[in-house]
């Protein structure tokens, strides 16, 4: 737990299983410099929210600012929580209160399909098996000089119909100039990759670059099905390459663009 003031953040290290007891919540009031007819009620106040975050299985409670009044009040003036959504089935009241009209279009699809997706403001999508690889794919990409339009973690054993599922959302993106999939084939087979990849991009009409790296089990035959599949795949070896190679495709595709 950590409580932010103008010039320090006061920190209260607390076991994860352990609810938060009262002299833990003086401890952060006498830190915050509150007065002594102030400090009872901020300690029933971080006490009940404490109660919330494990009853309601939170991931984050913030309550910011929490400001104290000319007559010693304390208002929350703004709180953020965010729920565990692995824990929601426990929680019907919470999804109760989800308005899909706050959330992206494409996030929500995303969710509907159990991938973990996040637009962005970049033209080039990413397809990526693994949030650490998808991580260092935005990174790279960047350092080519080029943008990620999005962060997709497609997990490790993910079908063909949820690679083309995947494909397909990033491609309905009209941001997206160009898609680069990055997938290391560990559960997943690459050739089952590359089925779902060719299956979509013939199912939407491929009009944009899009470069596949492709590594690990099935890898050459995976390889061999989209350099049959007769479209216009850019394939690459490394994780530079591919960066490199849908960097250069998509600029050069703007250029054009704008030229005509």
């Amino acid at each position: 737990m950590a409580a932010h003031h103008p010039d320090k953040i006061i920190r209260l290290d607390m076991q994860p299983a352990t609810p938060m007891r009262a002299f833990q919540a003086r401890q952060v009031a006498f830190a915050l410099g509150l007065k002594e007819r102030e400090v009872h009620k901020f300690v029933r106040l971080v006490m009940a929210v404490n109660k919330a975050f494990r009853c309601l299985d939170a991931v984050m409670i913030e309550i910011n600012p929490l400001v104290v009044t000319g007559v010693g009040r304390l208002v929350a003036l703004d709180c953020k929580m965010i729920f565990d959504d692995n824990a929601l089935f426990r929680h019907s009241d919470i999804q109760d209160l989800r308005d899909d009209n706050e959330v992206d279009p494409l996030e929500l699809e995303a969710a509907r399909h159990d991938l973990n997706y996040v637009k962005l403001d970049g033209d080039i999508g990413c397809m990526v098996n693994g949030a650490g690889l998808a991580m260092a794919t935005m990174d790279i990409i960047q350092h080519f000089g080029g943008q990620p339009a999005n962060f997709m973690d497609i997990a490790g054993a993910a079908t063909k119909e949820r690679v083309a599922c995947a494909f397909k959302l990033i491609f309905n993106d009209p941001g997206v100039r160009g898609i680069l999939v990055n997938v290391f084939g560990g559960m997943m087979r690459c050739n089952s990759i590359a089925e779902g990849i060719v299956g979509a991009a013939r199912e939407v009409g491929l009009d944009r670059p899009l470069v596949v790296r492709l590594e690990g089990t099935n890898v050459q035959l995976g390889r061999e099905i989209l350099e049959q599949s007769g479209l216009p795949i850019i394939t690459a070896t490394t994780l530079a390459d591919a960066a490199q190679k849908i960097v250069a495709a998509t600029q050069s595709k703007t250029s054009a663009q704008k030229g005509a």
